[in-house]
């Protein structure tokens, strides 16, 4: 049995990757973290609004086209495009200042593309985690035991106060509100801070999906969250902390 415990510095913040395998040795985990490592390095390149060289900042300011992008970019793109129509716009990354921000979605989207990569390897258990957007497969490895991940899912406004555990095995938990992005989070029907819930997390297959679909339910709050019924949304479920934190509501998977 091998384990590895990494972290990537990157997007202003740590990405933490777990990795355990009963077939490969502990060189060939370290091989595959430092390729998840290369990759995340250069998701910052493509997507960071702070970097002025790349690409989401040349796109948005109109020096670069969507169809002479990267083709990381592009699929990104075409993603959020998915995701504002299943929202009905309450996930708009092009209604924000300066246009085009992914930032909602890409943490979710590259903590799954390095599962992806962990796969390519042979590693059969991991957890990506992209500052709280969370990718997991397998379980944790507790003797020759396979556990479900522990996640949990904590008050926005007292953070040492779990509200939740969810125990998964495979899939992705992406939490978006006070605790994550904070007052970022606007509102595109009102081009005001989202007032909808202080806190939503998502669990779900698909991590760039997950945590736009949180983004979404912090701005849409219990009463416009009609869209979440979408069968294409069946294998989707949510925590949601109100505005006032003592409340919460949820939607199971359909």
């Amino acid at each position: 049995m091998s384990t590895l415990s990494y972290q990537v510095q990157t997007w202003g913040t740590v990405v933490l990757i777990e990795l355990s395998s009963q077939k490969e040795d502990q060189e060939k985990l370290l091989i595959a973290a430092k390729e998840a490592e290369e990759f995340l390095l250069k998701v910052d390149t493509l997507f960071s609004t702070y970097r002025n060289d790349s690409q989401i900042s040349l796109l948005r300011s109109n020096k670069l086209e969507i169809e002479s992008a990267d083709d990381l970019v592009k699929e990104v793109w075409q993603s959020c495009l998915a995701a504002r129509q299943l929202t009905q716009g309450a996930f708009d990354p092009w209604v924000v200042e300066g246009g085009f921000d992914p930032s909602g979605y890409v943490k979710g989207w590259a903590a799954d593309k390095c599962g992806l990569i962990f796969e390519k390897h042979g590693v059969e258990n991991f957890l990506v985690n992209a500052a709280g957007d969370i990718s997991v497969r397998g379980g944790l490895l507790d003797g020759d035991v396979v556990k479900p991940w522990p996640i949990q899912i904590r008050n926005p406004e007292k953070f040492d106060e779990v509200v939740k555990d969810i125990p998964i095995n495979n899939g992705a938990v992406a939490t978006s509100g006070v605790g994550e992005k904070g007052s970022h989070i606007k509102d595109p029907f009102t081009e005001l801070i989202a007032i909808g819930a202080l806190s939503a997390t998502v669990i779900g297959p698909d991590g760039g999906l997950a945590e736009a679909l949180a983004t979404a339910l912090v701005v849409a709050g219990k009463d416009g969250a009609a869209w979440f019924n979408n069968p294409e949304l069946a294998d989707y479920s949510a925590f949601v902390i109100d505005r006032h934190s003592d409340t919460s509501w949820s939607i199971s998977s359909h």
